[in-house]
């Protein structure tokens, strides 16, 4: 089973491009973590990993579908492919770079989150990012903690956690893969399928309050 949990290292286009992307069911909330706690052990589920980070999302007014963040240092961007039948959503990875980050990769970055931006430098600082996200109207920057449990069922890779959006705190849980009908298996070993599924994008919207 591939670790999601190790550390970031920095990925070209190129590379990411050839990542075979996963879908993910996610649900935020209070009260998930009894509900999951309980059915995982039913489930005969497999902890294997714990880990806090902490992460900075960019958020855009204009899309849900490029997730941009900046986690171990690394500004790291995935965009929305596609959704399966039972509308689990699937982010293909797109790089993930080390700062400076050059004005090419900037201006891709940009154009996913579908914000017009003129830029003047050939390479951008995180400052300089921030500080591009900070100045334009449709653009945020969300300050993320995060700690999670990570688990199997039947070799599915499953989590829940506890995640902070500037400060507030929600319970949250997720199941992810490329076997689409195992994924749906364990989330109802897990009895988390009655929640919206929503990804980290529209949770910290709603927390920001941006529409």
């Amino acid at each position: 089973m591939t670790d999601v949990y190790t550390a970031n290292t920095a990925t070209t286009a190129e590379e990411a491009s050839k990542i075979v992307p996963r879908a993910e069911f996610r649900v935020f909330g209070q009260g998930i973590l009894d509900i999951v706690k309980k059915s995982m052990w039913k489930a005969q589920a497999k902890l294997f990993k714990v880990r806090e980070s902490r992460e900075t999302y960019f958020l855009s007014a204009f899309t849900n579908e490029a997730n941009v963040k900046v986690r171990d240092g690394l500004l790291d961007i995935k965009t929305k492919v596609g959704e399966t039948e039972n509308g689990y959503e699937i982010f293909q990875p797109r790089g993930k770079f080390q700062f400076p980050v050059g004005k090419a990769e900037v201006a891709t970055i940009l154009e996913n989150m579908k914000a017009e931006v003129e830029l003047v430098k050939d390479e951008y600082t995180l400052e300089d990012f921030i500080a591009i996200v900070e100045e334009h109207p449709g653009l945020a920057a969300v300050s993320v903690y995060k700690k999670r449990f990570g688990f199997s069922v039947d070799k599915i890779i499953c989590e829940y956690g506890v995640i902070e959006f500037n400060g507030a705190v929600l319970e949250t849980a997720c199941c992810e893969s490329e076997d689409y009908e195992g994924m749906s298996k364990a989330i109802e070993a897990l009895e988390i399928g009655s929640f919206e599924n929503r990804n980290y994008l529209k949770a910290a919207k709603s927390v920001i309050g941006m529409v």
